[in-house]
């Protein structure tokens, strides 16, 4: 006999087996990774590699506090290392499986101008810091990602999760102006809308994601 504890086990897999087969969302919750050095000295990073800095790893620690009852299933994670070290920092801490890396979480491609600093840009070209300073995203990079091709990539990957994933609560470290797009998309906002907000490092969003609908919970 199995008796109340393996009974109730059964119960509840099977509640999950049946969730995942009739395709519900997946809930996401969205992190912005922890502070790096080139944060601090506005210096415009996009693919750069960056680790994190002390204030960073006490705000990933600072994220395991705070999200220890959410149950996660898993760790997603921008493969870029600000990312990646703040969702190792996590998934350790939470005793969590190794963060999967996901190259559509990455940043926006900032082209020629990353690395950077914007004290710099703003001889070189202060039109286009004044576009970065507001997160415009309808900015023009040089060798980088246009708007389109960014966002594209980005509610990509989050259908990829919400199908994967289906049922199973995930958390998903990647970056700021990754947040952008999901808050335009959430909102019902245009691609090119200017937010007038900045996602602070380790600032969070819940998503309810499947594979064809992003929503905000």
């Amino acid at each position: 006999m199995r008796g109340r504890d393996g009974d109730a086990l059964v119960f509840l897999t099977g509640v999950k087996n049946a969730m995942i087969a009739a395709g519900a969302p997946a809930h996401l919750c969205i992190a912005r990774h922890g502070e790096t050095d080139w944060n601090v000295a506005g210096i415009l990073q996009g693919w750069t590699d960056v680790p994190l800095n002390d204030l960073g790893r006490r705000q990933a620690y600072e994220l395991v506090a705070a999200l220890s009852q959410a149950r996660f299933s898993v760790i997603c994670s921008s493969p870029l290392i600000r990312c990646r070290e703040s969702a190792e920092i996590i998934a350790r801490s939470l005793r969590l499986p190794a963060p999967i890396c996901l190259d559509g979480l990455k940043e926006r491609n900032f082209g020629v101008i990353q690395g950077v600093p914007k004290a710099e840009l703003a001889d070189l070209n202060p039109l286009l810091l004044q576009q970065i300073l507001r997160r415009n995203p309808a900015a023009d990079f040089e060798q980088g990602e246009s708007m389109d091709e960014f966002a594209e990539r980005i509610l990509a990957a989050l259908h990829f999760l919400g199908r994967h994933y289906s049922g199973q609560r995930v958390l998903v470290i990647t970056h700021g102006w990754v947040m952008d797009v999901i808050t335009r998309e959430v909102a019902g906002l245009p691609r090119n809308a200017i937010l007038n907000m900045k996602r602070k490092n380790g600032e969070t969003l819940w998503l309810s994601v499947t594979g064809s609908a992003i929503d905000r919970l």
